[in-house]
């Protein structure tokens, strides 16, 4: 059977607190973004954009969320807050953020639907480097506060946050809708 397809066939999603070293090096973490890159973009206008975490940005980032937890949560115990500050703990964390808005050619649901794209082109590279992935939103996701702590504009929105590392072990599938339950034909 063709690689590809295997690939796509047995591709899971994995915890993050499962995603330790060795993450992507910097040479692979460039090719992942310029494979992510490569997704139907029609009127070549890129309605998406990366923020990079890694190294010490993914404890300044985890530093930041729990901030903001805690000051929107006055009651916030210290043991949730320990798990908002562990949000970045996998080697890489790659932002995803939609850049859709108006456009004179481009309707708006179509540059949305590139940035989920450009999501799925990243967690496939990565799984395809043997990398293990998880593709998350999480309140911080929508949130105004925290979006602009991690310098989103106004127009901007959080299409998902790829989290990267190696996994010790293989994760088990899940169940997958039946075929009969997802398809019609016309």
């Amino acid at each position: 059977m063709n690689e590809i397809i295997r690939l796509l066939e047995t591709r899971r999603s994995a915890p993050v607190p499962m995603l330790g070293a060795p993450g992507p090096s910097p040479e692979q973490t460039q090719a992942l973004l310029t494979i992510a890159s490569r997704v139907p973009d029609h009127g070549k206008i890129a309605p998406w954009r990366f923020i990079v975490f890694e190294g010490e940005a993914r404890t300044r980032a985890g530093a930041m969320l729990a901030e903001v937890f805690a000051s929107q949560n006055a009651d916030a115990q210290e043991k949730r807050l320990a798990v908002e500050r562990a949000r970045f703990s996998a080697p890489l964390v790659i932002g995803v953020v939609s850049r859709a808005g108006p456009h004179i050619k481009v309707p708006e649901w179509e540059q949305v639907l590139s940035a989920g794209a450009v999501c799925m082109n990243l967690t496939v590279a990565a799984n395809a480097l043997g990398f293990a992935t998880v593709w998350l939103t999480e309140w911080y996701a929508y949130d105004r506060q925290a979006l602009e702590r991690f310098g989103l504009g106004p127009d901007e929105k959080m299409a998902g946050f790829i989290h990267i590392g190696s996994a010790p072990a293989p994760r088990e599938d899940r169940p997958r809708p039946a075929l009969a339950d997802v398809v019609t034909r016309f």
